[in-house]
């Protein structure tokens, strides 16, 4: 789950997710079935899978229902066949949305996507219309209080493994890498005792709307859950930010 660059912005949604665990099983679960189809059983050489089982061990998922999603995926049991699809359009406030899907009804789910964006101030797009306003990086994110190195001592260490950039964005460090070498950087940081509070391969905007009024950030909002909440998407991407202080009068903080 991803909805932008900017950390301080995901966490009212992540906190709301990870209280829908069964949901959030049964997402983590497509992700392991389509990267053990695509890329084989084995994590050892199969990275997408790896990373897909080790954000379900983080989710506490239970071992036998990774193993059973593993199967499915080999094809050593039956089980449902899905689609990968990535889908484009605009929300609220010109915001460019990316939502990626795993379906087993490509149609049925074209729909639903469509009527949540256009019931929610946005439309449904052209494939293309805004991906390219994204760029496919790795993203580390630890938050300063967890970080355990310094700041120039954590910088060296990730640029040392491979890393392209760090920032501090509002409480936290925001490391990237391309997505060939996010592995070896992640690892540098965990074998340093630096535990990152997020860590996957996303869609980083180029450029970002910026919303300062709490009725557009409301309905960005909005629809942002709507879209999660869906089955059938795995994760939306956007590229909007909204001010630390106004992220917090809306979560209530």
């Amino acid at each position: 789950m991803s909805g932008h660059s900017k950390w301080a912005n995901i966490k009212r949604r992540k906190a709301k997710v990870d209280e829908q665990r069964g949901k959030v099983f049964t997402k983590l679960g497509r992700e392991i079935i389509i990267a053990a189809k695509h890329g084989g059983p084995d994590p050892s050489g199969n990275m997408r899978l790896k990373m897909a089982i080790q954000k379900a061990k983080e989710a506490n998922m239970p071992q036998d229902t990774i193993t059973r999603a593993i199967q499915r995926g080999s094809g050593d049991i039956e089980g449902v066949s899905y689609e990968e699809v990535v889908y484009e359009g605009y929300g609220p406030s010109g915001v460019a949305v990316l939502i990626n899907i795993a379906t087993d009804n490509r149609n049925r789910t074209a729909g639903e996507i469509r009527h949540i964006l256009s019931r929610n101030g946005g439309n449904l797009g052209e494939s293309g219309c805004v991906s390219w306003m994204f760029n496919r990086r790795g993203l580390i994110v630890v938050p300063v209080e967890d970080a355990k190195l310094s700041e120039d001592d954590l910088m060296m260490l990730a640029l040392e493994a491979g890393a392209e950039d760090m920032r501090t964005e509002e409480g936290s460090y925001e490391i990237t890498s391309e997505p060939d070498d996010f592995e070896t950087v992640r690892k540098a940081l965990t074998d340093a005792g630096v535990q990152p509070a997020e860590a996957e391969i996303t869609m980083i905007p180029q450029t970002t709307v910026e919303i300062t009024n709490e009725e557009d950030a409301l309905k960005v909002l909005r629809l942002m859950d709507l879209l999660e909440d869906h089955d059938d998407v795995q994760s939306v991407t956007a590229n909007f930010e909204i001010p630390e202080q106004l992220m917090d009068a809306l979560s209530g903080e």
